[in-house]
C-alpha cells in the first residue's frame, strides 16, 4: 500500500458527535472527503442539516441522529439508533462538548455535573460500546477531542478543565488496554479556534490580544485546520500512533 493510500477512508464508517457546526462539522466533512460514510450527531433533531448537505455535495453518504449526551439513559437509545444505521462503526470521533463559566468558589454543582457528563462520562460510555465491537473485529479508531485545557487550568472554567484533563487520561488508559487488539485511541487538542465556545474570548479585546500575542502563527485557528489531523488519526497512516494527544494550536504550546 502506497503512502497516500494509507490516508484513504474508503469503505469506512465514522460516527462524529457534536457535528452540527464548528470543529465537529469540519471533522465530519474531512472524514467524508477522505472516503468515509459519516453518521453525524448533535443535541437537536435536525441540528446537522448543514453538515449533511456539505457532505452530500462531496458525493458521500451521510446520516444524522440526535443525542442527548447529558442523559445517561438517552445515550443507550442513541447507541441503539446508530446500530440500526450500520453494523460497524470503524471510526468514533467523540467531539461533543459544553462549557459553563463561573468563578470556582460559586460554581453551580448542577452545571459541574452536566459538563462532566457531556464532556467525559458520555465519552466513556460511547467508547465502551463501540470499542467492544472494534476489539471483536480486531481494528478501529477512536479520536477524542481534548483541549489546551488538558494541559493547563484556565480561569472560571473548572468543570471544563477537569473534563479535558480527564479526556487526556481516558485516551491514554484506553490505548493501554486496547492497542493489542488493533484499536488506536488518540485525541486532538485544538488550540484557540473560532467557534461558539470561544466567542466570549474573541469578543473580549484584552483576551483576544493576549491570545494572539502568544500564538506564533498570530491568528486564531479555523475549524478546517483540523481536517488533516482527524484524517491522519482515522486512517491506516496512524496505525502505530496510540495514546497520543495531537495538539493543533498554531504553536501556542511552543511559547
Amino acid at each position: 500500500m502506497g503512502i497516500l493510500e494509507k490516508f484513504s477512508l474508503e469503505g469506512k464508517t465514522a460516527l462524529v458527535t457534536g457535528a452540527s457546526r464548528g470543529l465537529g462539522q469540519a471533522m465530519a466533512v474531512a472524514l467524508a472527503e477522505a472516503g468515509a460514510s459519516v453518521i453525524c450527531s448533535s443535541s437537536s433533531k435536525e441540528g446537522c442539516n448543514t453538515t449533511i448537505s456539505m457532505i452530500e455535495r462531496s458525493g458521500r453518504n451521510a446520516h444524522q441522529l440526535s443525542a442527548d449526551l447529558s442523559n445517561r439513559e438517552s445515550i443507550q437509545e442513541f447507541v441503539s439508533n446508530v446500530t440500526k444505521l450500520t453494523s460497524s462503526v470503524d471510526i468514533l470521533v467523540n467531539n461533543a462538548g459544553t462549557i459553563a463559566r463561573h468563578p470556582a468558589i460559586e460554581y453551580p454543582i448542577k452545571e459541574w455535573d452536566m459538563v462532566l457528563q457531556v464532556n467525559l462520562s458520555s465519552v466513556l460510555q460511547l467508547c465502551q460500546f463501540f470499542g467492544e465491537k472494534m476489539i471483536e473485529r480486531g481494528h478501529g479508531k477512536i479520536i477524542n477531542t481534548a483541549s489546551l485545557l488538558s494541559y493547563s487550568g484556565g480561569v472560571t472554567v473548572p468543570a471544563y478543565t477537569v473534563s479535558k484533563h480527564g479526556i487526556a487520561g481516558l485516551t491514554k488508559a484506553l490505548a493501554n488496554e486496547w492497542a493489542r487488539f488493533g484499536v488506536q485511541v488518540n485525541a486532538i487538542a485544538p488550540g484557540y479556534f473560532r467557534t461558539d465556545n470561544t466567542q466570549a474570548l474573541q469578543d473580549n479585546p484584552e483576551r483576544n490580544r493576549q491570545i494572539l500575542e502568544r500564538i506564533p502563527a498570530n491568528e486564531w485557528g479555523n475549524p478546517e485546520d483540523l481536517a488533516g489531523a482527524v484524517v491522519f488519526l482515522a486512517s491506516d497512516a496512524s496505525n502505530y500512533v496510540n495514546g497520543h494527544l495531537l495538539t493543533v494550536d498554531g504553536g501556542w504550546m511552543a511559547r
